[in-house]
């Protein structure tokens, strides 16, 4: 009881949180089932994390760089932050090898484009 008392803002405010979502969700329904408008949404979201970890990521990895060949960092961390980014990079042709699903890089938005949304189909 003790743990309730101490905590009554925190539980209250995760389930109005909860409420609000699946209100959201339950009201998107109508055109769709839940499992498509989730799946829908959990694309868009790591469509624009992964965007804003490439650009932080991309000057992270000059800042690290530069830090290592003036040997202020060790370059096993400049190796690990190439690594990283490399498999967020490549998680969309993950994902379609472990599911076997074609379409996953079409919705995750991993297949090579310009920045006008032609694809180049692997020929630059």
């Amino acid at each position: 009881m003790k743990f309730f008392k101490k905590n009554i803002w925190t539980i209250c405010s995760w389930v109005a949180v909860f409420a609000l979502v699946a209100a959201d969700a339950f009201a998107q329904v109508s055109g769709g089932s839940l499992m498509s408008t989730a799946s829908g949404k959990v694309a868009n979201v790591f469509r624009n994390v992964k965007t804003i970890t490439f650009i932080l990521g991309g000057f992270g990895l000059v800042a690290v760089a530069y830090q290592a060949a003036m040997g202020k960092v060790n370059w096993k961390w400049f190796a690990g932050l190439a690594v990283g980014m490399a498999l967020l990079g490549a998680a969309g042709a993950i994902v379609e090898y472990a599911s076997g699903d074609a379409n996953v890089n079409n919705v995750l938005g991993t297949s090579f484009s310009d920045s006008g949304g032609n694809s180049t189909n692997g020929n630059f």
